[in-house]
């Protein structure tokens, strides 16, 4: 062990040795304060005594001459280090002087504090200094493009602003106030969910070095702004790619100080679960830029279509506030995000008959569906689902008792949801657009075109592949009477309405009592129907209820919509229908053109009435109410009333056609629907 601690400190006085020969007037500097840690990680390098404060680039710049250090200065430490007296300076329990010793827990938070101001100031030499003249000599000279200055300094601005506007003074604060308050967990949980800003930093840190040495070299007025501003007394004598590693030594600067910070806390100390809390969140922000790392390696770098992004300090302030309104819940808002829209909408429910409140935040990769809280402590939202923009789809729907409707389609969910106005449905979907458009337009160089030759098949069979890929638009209640497999009818003892989480459809317990993992759910097993469970799992049932007859009233009530003469709501007048429903979604199919079919819902799969036209004659309007039209033969007569009298007329002529046995020649021969 002698040996060895020997060893290291002529190694370290050797690193002295080198950085005082290295102190002649106009050599660079060779050995960094960071380089002298790394061999002698148990000793901190002191604090400077007075943080940068913000330049005036005219002062910094005006004939200013790198700073040196003194030999004497060099002298004394090298004696320092041979005779041990840096060693006992560095120990945990060494008394510092005369009077009464900190606790060991604050002398950490005030060297984290006094780094903190060291780190803003070489942040500011940054964004403010080296990016800004940068920027301004691109601009005026057209040496050198402004993009590859952006791509450089990445999203430097961003993280300037963050430590300047919101760590450093809530540490400030504290310390401040730590009499009263002794604790520091709480500050460093709400802030470290905003260090994920620095993945991007971080994966794009070795391509910029690499931009850096290239333009150094091309282009002479680049070069010469930075060795302009490396000279200043502000940069202290080092390189700009001295100063731009400090972000990434950043965090685990952190995580180290919040660890010692954690082991020096007394057991039974109040902020003893906070920091072990905090200290968890660091090391996640750590591991997120080794994943960003990670992740560019394996992608490849996307450089052409890389734009860097920097959040202003109003955008930073907004994206903070919503991060508050959030109830601080740590992985909802990435500082790299950008708000695009906020606000109320209702939810349309597949069960209640009104719509409910909700709240929408939409950033540029997500879209949070919240409810309002009504004990607005802290919080003022409670986020309810994340759906992500890659993959979203967003179309408007066409619903006479819910207006202003829109459908958001995610792999995490499907919402319908009701604007209050015309406009404001349109400005929410075209919101959502830009953002899907956005998301497409960055990935179309990972994405595979993928066209078939037939259009609508193609486009059927992708569908089918993206059952249990992504949320279902869930069928509402009432718009089903029956099962909309089995096609047997509900009623409130024995058949329970259900729905199948893959598909959508409303089904019975019976039809619906399988299970099937499905991926837009993280792979957890959900209630299917037997169609989906045979499609998800490749399963054969023991029971193929597909092969048994179908019924001459079992033509889908959805097929008939689509692939109609004509369709609509009727009301149904008089005893002849029994105990059926005052209204019924009446049909006459293309492909039974000769045949008026009666549901109760449109989504049903078997009718319950269905009437043969030929020979039928056709009765229009009465003085009493225009909108009434009968068909009458043999005895037989069925009573029908339209919401208008141009509705009647369109089904007058439809039954008429049919009673006179015409049929269809060409698929678009004869539509009356709309």
């Amino acid at each position: 062990m002698e040996g060895e601690s020997k060893e290291k400190l002529a190694s370290v006085s050797n690193l002295v040795t080198v950085f005082e020969n290295s102190r002649i007037p106009g050599a660079a500097s060779s050995v960094s304060k960071l380089e002298i840690e790394h061999h002698h990680p148990g000793c901190r390098s002191p604090p400077p005594a007075e943080p940068l404060k913000e330049p005036n680039l005219g002062e910094t710049l005006r004939g200013s001459e790198p700073r040196m250090v003194s030999r004497r200065y060099l002298s004394s430490l090298k004696n320092k280090l041979s005779s041990g007296a840096w060693r006992k300076s560095c120990q945990p329990g060494t008394d510092p002087g005369p009077g009464t010793q900190e606790p060991e827990e604050k002398r950490i938070v005030q060297e984290l504090l006094e780094t903190e101001k060291a780190y803003v100031a070489r942040l500011h030499l940054l964004d403010q200094v080296f990016f800004q003249e940068l920027l301004r000599e691109a601009r005026s000279s057209k040496a050198f493009p402004e993009d590859v200055v952006r791509l450089i300094f990445s999203n430097i601005s961003s993280i300037y602003q963050f430590h300047a506007q919101f760590f450093l003074p809530e540490l400030q604060r504290r310390l401040d106030d730590w009499t009263a308050t002794p604790r520091i967990g709480d500050v460093i949980q709400k802030l470290a969910p905003f260090l994920k800003m620095y993945s991007e930093y971080v994966k794009n840190f070795e391509r910029a070095a690499e931009l850096l040495a290239t333009w150094t070299d091309k282009s002479a007025p680049f070069q010469e702004v930075i060795t302009r501003i490396q000279s200043s007394e502000a940069s202290g004598s080092l390189t700009l790619q001295h100063h731009m590693l400090e972000p990434v030594q950043r965090i685990p600067r952190y995580e180290l100080l919040l660890k010692e910070y954690v082991q020096k806390l007394p057991a039974q100390a109040p902020d003893r679960a906070d920091a072990q809390k905090a200290l968890d969140m660091i090391f996640s922000a750590a591991q997120h830029s080794n994943a960003a790392i990670s992740e560019m390696k394996q992608v490849g770098p996307a450089w052409p279509w890389l734009r860097a992004r920097s959040l202003s300090q109003e955008r930073l302030q907004d994206l903070w506030e919503v991060y508050q309104r959030l109830g601080l819940e740590g992985d909802i808002v990435d500082p790299s995000n950008t708000l695009l829209r906020e606000g109320p909408v209702l939810k349309i429910s597949f069960r209640r008959s009104d719509p409910m409140e909700r709240y929408l935040f939409l950033f540029n990769n997500m879209l949070l569906y919240c409810i309002p809280k009504v004990i607005q402590v802290g919080a003022q939202f409670q986020v309810r689902t994340r759906i992500d923009v890659a993959g979203m789809k967003v179309r408007e729907l066409t619903d006479a008792e819910f207006p202003h409707s829109f459908l958001v389609s995610g792999k995490q969910r499907t919402l319908e949801l009701q604007a209050r106005s015309q406009e404001e449905m349109i400005s929410w979907m075209q919101a959502c657009q830009a953002a899907i458009d956005q998301i497409e337009k960055r990935n179309e160089t990972f994405k595979a075109a993928v066209q078939g030759p037939e259009g609508d098949t193609q486009e059927q069979e992708l569908q089918s592949e993206e059952l249990g890929l992504r949320a279902p638009q869930w069928v509402r209640d009432k718009m089903v009477t029956m099962c909309m497999r089995c096609r047997e009818p509900f009623n409130a003892l024995r058949r329970r309405r259900h729905h199948c989480r893959a598909c959508g459809f409303v089904v019975c317990a019976k039809c619906s009592d399988y299970r099937a993992e499905l991926k837009y759910d993280d792979n957890r097993p959900n209630r299917v129907c037997f169609h989906c469970y045979t499609f998800l799992t490749g399963n054969v049932l023991p029971e193929d209820r597909e092969d048994r007859r179908r019924g001459i009233l079992e033509k889908g009530s959805m097929t008939g919509s689509e692939q109609s003469l004509m369709c609509s709501f009727l009301q149904l007048v008089g005893d002849k229908w029994g105990k059926s429903s005052p209204r019924g979604w009446c049909v006459i199919p293309r492909d039974d053109p000769l045949v008026l079919y009666v549901y109760a819902a449109p989504q049903d799969m078997r009718a319950h009435t269905s009437i043969p036209l030929l020979g039928y004659q056709v009765t229009a309007g009465t003085q009493a109410d225009p909108r009434v039209f009968q068909l009458q033969q043999s005895g037989q007569l069925y009573t029908f009333k339209a919401e208008t009298e141009e509705l009647r007329d369109r089904w007058v002529k439809a039954m008429e056609r049919a009673a006179s046995g015409w049929s269809p020649r060409g698929p678009k021969d004869g539509d009356l629907s709309d």
